[in-house]
């Protein structure tokens, strides 16, 4: 069988190097999806040679395109994505096991992306002037891209993660090389396509499909990368971080977080709010089965709520509807691998040992016809009874696991929320509108929901404290991560200094 041909490098489709190539497996039915090229460091290398020659120092055609018409380039993917819409996100379903409707919300998103850039280019001024305190003096900071950038995106939302990198470097006038997951990758090579389509030069977009050692690794330490940017776990991002220092590049890391959702008990005073809060709590932990870096995974509820709260909440965790996420009536798909599956049934056996309370799940479901045995699945799970020592209250578990603690004052609320080394995203419910900006204001996370959870803007920059990452992506911010600030300051009226007696 040949390879396939999912390497971008200079325009070109090839295979990789090596002829090797992997099976993207289905997580539903752990069917072959797909066969993609199998690129090693060799890909990678061509890559960045090609997105360098592009770049030419800043004077290849795409950085010195007028800004206009880099935006234009930007719509005009955002009207491919939406003229694909359908296509896109059954791949995005199917690749990563998440619903269908779920994967055309990620399209919208992405398309969003790509307008926000647009607009926030395109509607800069000149320059930054700067106040030298002298009329002979004209002081600017002005904006260049960085050059060369690496992307390497997660496999959980694989199409959102990509553009939330390429907008912005596209936007910015770089060049660079994406590697998707080689779990999830098949929206991207669909995504880079369609910039193709648009009228991307050649060069300017590379993607090597590919294991993250070789292909993530050299990229990270490629002498002729100028950026890194990385989202994914911990562990890794420590990797890509060590890999980049030498060369002194610059490196953006989004490394997942630990997220606590507080609830208050005055935020659930009538059954109307109850039902709410009940809801919202579902919603934050078990969207696209709990495979969500800002998951509401920590439930942290007022001591005299808890008991009629969690109840609730394991009854209509047990009736969230499991299958095929491309099926009608699914509500949760699978796991995305078999890996990741026997992680989280690692996390729930820990759990247990450790004194947890299960109130529901805790195991694979029975197959039936919308989920095959050979599916990666596995029941929406809440643990009572936790506590900050536990395993699973400590660690990113990447999984349809909940875990439930109490307080009884404000300040024991913060103090748990708080007592994570991440600091990615958290919530707070309560009716008290003092309180909900107090507990706002002291929690240590880089998006903080009140009375909600989940919703994300464009136009608003995401990113976390402490082990959560280094950078902040969308947002004013996000197109910062791409560019180098230069200052040009301009003597009007230039005269000798008189510093030397000569």
């Amino acid at each position: 069988m040949a390879s396939a041909e999912t390497i971008h490098v200079d325009g070109e489709w090839r295979a990789a190097a090596s002829g090797a190539q992997r099976e993207v497996l289905d997580p539903a039915d752990a069917t072959v999806l797909a066969v993609v090229a199998e690129g090693g460091a060799a890909d990678a290398d061509a890559a960045v040679a090609a997105a360098r020659r592009a770049f030419r120092g800043g004077e290849g055609d795409w950085p010195r395109t007028p800004v206009a018409e880099r935006a234009a380039l930007l719509r005009r993917v955002a009207d491919l994505l939406q003229r694909d819409r359908e296509t896109v996100a059954l791949t995005e379903s199917r690749d990563t096991g998440k619903t269908l409707e779920e994967g055309r919300v990620d399209v919208d998103d992405v398309t969003a992306a790509f307008r926000y850039f647009a607009d926030l280019v395109v509607n800069e001024g000149g320059g930054r002037v700067v106040d030298a305190g002298s009329d002979d003096v004209h002081s600017v900071v002005v904006h260049e891209p960085v050059g060369v950038c690496a992307l390497i995106t997660p496999w959980n939302y694989p199409l959102l993660q990509a553009s939330w990198k390429i907008a912005p470097a596209l936007a910015a006038g770089n060049t660079f090389v994406i590697k998707p997951s080689e779990i999830t990758p098949l929206s991207t090579v669909h995504l880079v396509r369609l910039l193709a389509e648009a009228g991307l030069p050649d060069g300017v977009a590379g993607l090597v499909t590919g294991a993250g050692d070789p292909v993530g690794a050299r990229l990270a330490e490629h002498p002729h990368v100028d950026l890194v940017s990385f989202t994914g776990g911990l562990a890794s991002g420590a990797k890509v971080a060590r890999a980049a220092a030498p060369a002194v590049k610059k490196v953006a890391l989004e490394l997942g977080g630990k997220n606590p959702n507080v609830v208050f008990a005055d935020a659930c005073a009538t059954d109307e709010d109850f039902d709410t809060a009940v809801d919202q709590a579902l919603n934050a932990a078990f969207i696209h089965s709990g495979q969500v870096c800002s998951a509401g995974s920590r439930l942290i509820v007022e001591e005299s709520v808890r008991d009629r709260f969690v109840a609730e909440l394991a009854r209509r965790a047990e009736r969230i509807r499991l299958g095929r996420g491309t099926e009608k009536d699914v509500e949760c798909g699978p796991l995305v691998s078999a890996q990741q599956l026997a992680k989280v049934e690692a996390y729930v056996a820990s759990a247990l040992a450790e004194g947890a309370a299960l109130r529901c799940g805790g195991k694979r479901p029975e197959p039936s016809e919308t989920r095959p045995a050979e599916g990666y699945f596995y029941e929406p799970t809440v643990l009572d009874l936790c506590h900050g020592d536990m395993t699973v209250v400590r660690e990113e578990t990447f999984g349809p696991i909940l875990t439930v603690e109490t307080f009884h004052t404000e300040d024991e609320a913060v103090a748990l929320a708080n007592d994570t080394e991440y600091g990615l995203a958290g919530a707070v419910w309560t009716k008290d509108a003092g309180r909900a900006r107090r507990v706002a204001g002291r929690l240590r996370h880089g998006t903080v929901w009140i009375n909600d959870y989940h919703p994300y803007l464009p136009q608003a920059e995401w990113g976390g404290f402490g082990k959560s990452g280094t950078c902040r992506e969308l947002g004013p911010a996000g197109l910062a991560e791409y560019r180098e600030s230069k200052h040009v300051y301009q003597n009007l009226a230039p005269k000798p200094v008189r510093w030397f007696a000569g």
